[in-house]
């Protein structure tokens, strides 16, 4: 197969705003290091952290919800989820679905043809197990808001569904994040789960996965996405922000609180939940910084969880729930590669309910 020298890409230049994404058409087509393929991209889903990270949000120096516009100030050290800095210019996008076109030394040339997502978390081939030792695709390394990227072998899964590309691209990064919550949270049938933001990618996740789970499931979100989320089969559904939560609640006992919206409703959440309750955390775009009252804590045994970097079992996980139907895309649109800017500013706005997907 007779492939292109270069490719069209989306590159992010610096942190700063959306205009510090720059579309090339010439850009240096990747070859596959040892141990690595070439992805021909079909589909990249987007995320908060393409966009935490061009804009720096992650830096402590930010004490603001995501807007996914330029802050003032954004830390040198600390600009990106691992708290350090990453090398630009650099491609960015992490939900790719694409199919095997090339593969580096070391790797079976039998995996060309596949069709394949990717699982994002890079880790140590030695040391697999250890946190301190993994990046993140689209941000360590170069992800696929490009007609083509390279991944480790490894991290490309063979997938086997009739979905769509741009279906399939919804689900690497806010499936695989939902699911570390809930494993990281030991979830089970005996729980019931409460999730703000449920119509968001990561929040509607949720929903399916903790359903699947065999968990009772109450869902938040603004009145306006209700039909839509009544889609994900949640239990209850309640407005994003109650007035009285605990009386929204009708006396419905909360052991989970799965959260990525944090923002100033938070005390309001933990105040729900059941003694022995457990809070599990992998975002805060409606604002990071929160105040607790240490009592709750205390006297009612809550365990507080943070989840980045998610089992290895996760993604393997998932694939099989993809090709057994036990979960399903929520596709809300899909640009073309060229219109990320566009695409970026439609999902910062969050008027929309499931996953956005660019094209190249």
């Amino acid at each position: 197969m007779s492939l292109p020298k270069t490719m069209t890409a989306m590159v992010t230049m610096g942190h700063g705003d959306l205009d510090q994404m720059v579309l090339h058409h010439d850009w240096p087509r990747p070859d596959p290091a040892p141990g690595e393929v070439l992805i021909r991209v079909g589909a990249c889903g987007l995320n908060n952290t393409d966009v935490n990270t061009r804009s720096g949000w992650y830096s402590k120096t930010v004490t603001d919800a995501t807007t996914g516009g330029a802050f003032d100030k954004v830390g040198k050290d600390d600009p990106t989820w691992g708290g350090a800095p990453i090398t630009f210019p650099r491609i960015q996008g992490a939900d790719v679905c694409g199919e095997i076109v090339g593969v580096g030394q070391g790797v079976d040339p039998a995996r060309i043809g596949e069709r394949v997502i990717t699982d994002n978390w890079l880790r140590d081939p030695q040391d697999p197990e250890n946190t301190d030792k993994t990046g993140y695709y689209g941000s360590e390394r170069d992800g696929g808001f490009a007609q083509f990227t390279t991944i480790p072998a490894r991290n490309a899964l063979a997938v086997k569904s009739d979905l769509s590309d741009a279906e399939l691209a919804t689900f690497s990064c806010s499936f695989s994040t939902a699911e570390g919550m809930l494993t990281r949270a030991e979830v089970t049938d005996r729980d019931t789960v409460l999730i703000p933001g449920a119509s968001g990618g990561v929040g509607g996740a949720l929903v399916q996965l903790a359903k699947r789970r065999g968990a009772t499931v109450i869902a938040m979100a603004s009145e306006a996405k209700h039909t839509a989320v009544v889609d994900l089969n949640p239990d209850i559904i309640l407005p994003r922000a109650p007035e009285s939560l605990r009386e929204a609640l009708n006396g419905t006992r909360i052991t989970v609180i799965a959260d990525v919206v944090g923002g100033p409703y938070w005390p309001a959440l933990i105040d729900v939940l059941e003694r022995g309750g457990r809070y599990v955390c992998s975002g805060a775009i409606a604002g990071p910084m929160a105040t607790l009252d240490l009592r709750t804590l205390y006297l009612r045994d809550l365990t507080f969880l943070g989840s980045t970097v998610i089992d290895p079992a996760v993604m393997p996980n998932l694939i099989r729930y993809i090709e057994t139907g036990a979960i399903q895309p929520a596709l809300a649109a899909t640009y073309p590669l060229a219109e990320l800017q566009a695409a970026q500013a439609a999902f910062i706005a969050k008027s929309h309910t499931g996953n956005i997907v660019v094209c190249p």
